[in-house]
């Protein structure tokens, strides 16, 4: 395979973090190219705030920022909790879910401001190279990648290499030698790792926290809320619809007001390592837990039990970058039809920490008070009681005679 030719402009995924900041000097130090810088707003809020100066400031020709919120929420988070999308039974994938869409507009604004390639600031032990460069190669073959972590010519190997390096090139950054643990934040979440974070033994400072108070501190009286569902995806809170980022930020602010949604794990990357994470991720525990509680008077018995064989596969096909492939598309498509009859209205209790559903009701349940009611069962009743008496001497047919008996 012949060498690629020189690049001659990068459009860089830029967050004015200290990570990208120098990656955007280095660039053009390295490359002798120019550097176009990238951000999509997937609901950092204040961290956007001068991001076009300053990198323009460390060297850009240009700074492009998309405001892709909405599409965030509607075409990432939700089809998640359409899919019970759980990494390890614990991580809701808010990082894992916003990298392909960051991805997939980076090559498109790579291609509309004349770039023939692309660069992150993933690290070469992570995950988002890998989902970064899946999604590179899925939708923009034609572009070169660069990944200055791994890149020869990169003699950066820590943070406290990045934050010498800014203050030797005068790069204004925030993160500082005393606490330089990484932050991502997005409508779904906000992580933290690395740093004083990498002792899984430590307790997460409660000074850390930024979406949820703690549960000691959170409300005395309990807050109750009602979450409508329209085939398997939230539309509406307390009666009033709402477009999927106004949805999300408003369950936000409710359960981390009441201390909902904090986790502490290790989790397997999908290089091979174990890796510390925090997240808050409010909003998102709550519609779980809401959809679940959806599903079980609307999805048919054996459609939902295959639908929870994916989820697991679901949630690691995301994990590990792997969301424009094949069988992703697949999946979802089979995920989604089991949707279809997902609709009506979940009452949740918010209180202290965790969220509790007490009542769910819909149009088209499946679940039917008669037949399950232990009162006594009328002429017109479909379930006859002794038709158990068959269903259980069939069921333990294979199992007579197990401790010793004749075959």
């Amino acid at each position: 395979m012949s060498p690629r030719p020189p690049v001659k402009r990068v459009c860089l995924a830029y967050s004015g973090g200290l990570d990208t900041s120098v990656i955007l000097h280095w660039l053009i130090e390295a490359y002798d190219c120019e550097v176009v810088a990238y951000c999509a707003d997937v609901g950092q809020e204040e961290e956007l705030s001068g991001l076009a100066e300053k990198a323009r400031a460390t060297g850009a020709v240009d700074c492009v920022v998309r405001d892709v919120r909405e599409e965030f929420v509607r075409d990432y988070v939700f089809p998640a909790i359409r899919g019970c999308a759980i990494y390890e039974g614990t991580y809701l994938l808010g990082t894992a879910l916003a990298r392909p869409l960051i991805a997939k507009v980076q090559t498109e604004v790579a291609r509309e401001t004349g770039c023939d390639a692309v660069a992150h600031g993933a690290t070469g032990k992570g995950n988002d190279q890998v989902r970064f460069e899946l999604t590179f190669r899925a939708l923009a073959p034609e572009l070169a990648i660069i990944a200055p972590w791994r890149d020869s010519r990169w003699d950066i190997r820590s943070r406290t290499d990045c934050i010498a390096y800014a203050q030797k090139y005068g790069i204004p950054v925030t993160a500082t030698l005393k606490t330089p643990y990484s932050v991502d934040r997005n409508l779904m979440h906000i992580s933290f790792e690395g740093g004083i974070l990498e002792d899984p033994w430590r307790a997460p400072d409660e000074e850390m926290f930024m979406l949820t108070r703690s549960p000691q501190d959170a409300p005395d009286e309990p807050s109750v809320i009602v979450i409508g569902f329209d085939q398997g995806t939230p539309v509406s809170v307390d009666d009033e619809t709402l477009s999927p980022a106004e949805l999300l930020g408003r369950l936000n602010r409710l359960a981390g007001e009441h201390g909902i949604g904090r986790v502490d794990m290790v989790e397997n990357r999908s290089v091979g390592l174990k890796s510390r994470g925090v997240y808050e991720t409010p909003g998102g525990t709550v519609l779980h837990a809401a959809h679940r509680a959806m599903e079980s008077i609307t999805m048919d018995r054996e459609v939902m039990h295959e639908r929870d064989r994916l989820s697991p596969r679901f949630a690691e096909l995301i994990y590990n970058g792997f969301w424009f492939s094949p069988e992703m598309d697949f999946m979802r498509a089979a995920i989604d039809e089991s949707q279809r009859n997902v609709t009506g209205e979940v009452r949740v209790l918010l209180y202290k920490g965790s969220c509790r559903v007490t009542g769910r009701r819909s149009p088209v349940s499946l679940y039917s008070q008669a037949l399950a009611s232990f009162e006594a069962a009328g002429p017109e009743d479909t379930y006859d009681p002794a038709d158990a008496t068959g269903f259980i001497r069939l069921q333990g047919l294979r199992l007579g005679g197990r401790k010793g008996g004749a075959e």
